[in-house]
């Protein structure tokens, strides 16, 4: 049942975001840039998630998908979590600085990793983010609310 539900997911992903990279490349390149820079990296981990569906064999079950088999409700309100704190990060602290301490911390405090693969991640997310928005799309981003109250902004 696993298998079936996972393959019509990545279905239905490949299916908008297809739909979107379509619909997106008749835009003007500005417009369509963001679509785009969504849509292709998206089409293809649904196109790699439904050929693993397909193509690969039934995993063994690992002491996590064990720990997360007995406590659903737990890794629901631990993810959730993590996304009302990146809401929070987002608000008080703008984009800029939200997205590579949320990747930072997440990586080092929920995922376990290493100090050296978690700061080598957050710097390729911050050159990321900062070379797509701020170089190449010049959007600003507003200030958080931390840095209004403080006068800083």
């Amino acid at each position: 049942m696993h298998k079936k539900i996972s393959l019509a997911l990545a279905l239905l992903v490949m299916l908008a975001s297809g739909y979107g990279i379509y619909a997106a490349t008749a835009w003007p390149w500005k417009a369509a840039l963001f679509p785009l820079a969504i849509g292709v990296p998206l089409f293809a981990m649904a196109l790699a998630e439904a050929l693993w569906v397909v193509l690969g064999s039934t995993p063994l079950p690992s002491e996590g998908a064990e720990l997360a088999a007995h406590s659903p409700g737990r890794a629901v309100l631990v993810g959730g979590a993590w996304m009302v704190a990146f809401f929070f990060a987002i608000i008080l602290l703008g984009f800029p600085i939200a997205v590579p301490l949320f990747m930072l911390l997440y990586l080092r405090l929920q995922g376990g990793e290493g100090w050296v693969i978690s700061i080598v991640i957050t710097a390729a997310v911050f050159g990321v983010f900062y070379g797509l928005f701020d170089a190449l799309l010049h959007l600003p981003f507003p200030a958080g609310l931390l840095f209004s109250w403080l006068g800083a902004a």
